[in-house]
């Protein structure tokens, strides 16, 4: 492997230590998220909502139509325990449903 210049830093140092910074609260295994996502909401909510990222436990997720926002918005509280449940955690503390902007 190559030596790094001086002043530079290797991708494992720069990924080790987003990993580990307590800003940023990134916990490696939310991405589990994106992976039951489809599952937890159903084809049709899939189709129409999408998680963006998590950050410290609130989820935002995109929507594609405003009647998504009031929808979803009214189910937030059960689509965040299917997720959790699925998860097998309390990843999520909170869904926050933006609408996409193109």
């Amino acid at each position: 492997m190559k030596e790094n210049k001086p002043g530079l830093s290797s991708l494992k140092e720069i990924m080790e230590s987003l990993m580990t910074d307590p800003a940023l609260a990134i916990d490696p295994e939310d991405g589990q998220i994106w992976r039951v996502w489809d599952d937890t909401v159903g084809p049709v909510v899939s189709r129409n909502a999408q998680p963006l990222r998590i950050r410290k436990g609130r989820l935002r997720v995109k929507v594609t139509e405003p009647i998504w926002l009031q929808e979803l918005g009214l189910a937030e509280k059960a689509i965040r325990d299917k997720l959790n449940e699925k998860l097998g955690r309390p990843a999520v503390e909170k869904i926050e449903f933006r609408l996409k902007s193109d």
